[in-house]
């Protein structure tokens, strides 16, 4: 018997964060029935993405008494599920481009087609293997990867702070902290900063701020359930020492959940999608970006969602187009992917 050719969707959807549900309660509100792939672990974290490793989320409109990463991200699922979307907890491998309709596979060997696919994969923020500071230590009990999110958490207010990193995203992060933090600390690994100069000069002109050159953080220490002190290592001298400090932040970059798309879609050398401007419209025709794996500037809940909607409105618009070609055009349509 001839394997069954899988039904032809009017949008897939590959994410779980802020930007994939707004996509999918925008389209689901069109009655276009999208289907999620939510990923099961993709970029190494649980369906929700990077909010999930995020504490309390007091940003967000709609939340004055804030509300936990978990928490929001549950509600964005619940709400695309009441709207109609379907979820499967599967994680894409492969995408084919090459041919109309669009063809996805995930690693557990589901096929699904789709007229038009949203690649909302977000991106992974990158953490240090240091003693103390992983999921097993003080990961979320002083210990993060976003100072924008976590920053202005209580239990940092009036305390010393450390910033690993050394570019612009290290220094932006330092300054925020200095309006929460009693002393604010940038470790880097080496004598000189990679951060423009017009970021250095704000952060070094900041009173609060000590830059540790040459430093590395080795240990994390704490006696009870949150971070009290770091052991830090002067590479030249090899010296090491204990300083007080309640917030560990990671700023040394991101890397964008692109690997499965990256050779169907044009990407910057750092891995995230490359959209035409004022749109989250890819070099395929069909194919939208949103979310994090596309802005490697704000990385918020709110401009994620935001991007999310856009891309929503460009698929209802897309598809309509669609529609309204000649029969018999597809396969002409999709080759011609810089249109």
């Amino acid at each position: 018997m001839a394997e069954e050719e899988p039904k032809v969707e009017n949008v897939i959807i590959v994410g779980s964060g802020p930007a994939a549900h707004t996509a999918a309660i925008y389209t689901a509100r069109a009655e276009l029935k999208p289907l999620l792939f939510e990923g099961l672990l993709a970029g190494g974290v649980a369906a929700g993405g990077q909010l999930t490793t995020t504490t309390d989320v007091e940003n967000f409109p709609g939340f004055p008494e804030g509300v936990s990463g978990m928490e929001i991200t549950e509600r964005f699922r619940a709400q695309s599920v009441n709207m109609g979307t379907r979820i499967l907890t599967e994680t894409i491998s492969t995408v084919d481009f090459g041919s109309f309709p669009y063809t996805v596979t995930s690693e557990n060997g589901t096929v699904a087609q789709a007229k038009a696919l949203v690649i909302a994969s977000g991106a992974t923020a990158k953490r240090m293997d240091i003693p103390g500071a992983g999921d097993n230590g003080f990961w979320q009990r002083g210990v993060s990867a976003c100072a924008v999110c976590d920053g202005a958490a209580p239990f940092f207010r009036g305390k010393p702070l450390t910033v690993i990193g050394g570019g612009d995203s290290a220094m932006e992060e330092a300054t925020f902290l200095t309006k929460y933090g009693s002393k604010v600390y940038i470790v880097v690994r080496r004598d000189v900063l990679r951060a423009s100069k017009t970021m250095q000069q704000r952060a070094r002109a900041n009173p609060k701020i000590e830059f540790l050159y040459s430093h590395a953080v080795t240990e994390a220490l704490g006696s009870g359930k949150m971070l009290e002190q770091l052991k830090i290592k002067d590479l030249k001298t090899e010296e090491e020492r204990i300083i007080d400090c309640n917030g560990l932040f990671f700023a040394i970059g991101h890397l964008p959940n692109t690997q499965f798309v990256s050779h169907a879609v044009d990407t910057d050398d750092q891995g995230y999608i490359i959209t035409k401007p004022d749109s989250t419209a890819t070099n395929v025709r069909g194919v939208f970006a949103c979310g994090d794996c596309q802005d490697k500037k704000w990385r918020q809940a709110i401009t994620a969602a935001g991007s999310g909607c856009m891309s929503a409105l460009e698929v209802e618009h897309y598809l309509q187009e669609l529609e309204d070609d000649q029969p018999g055009t597809h396969s002409s349509f999709t080759m011609h992917h810089n249109l």
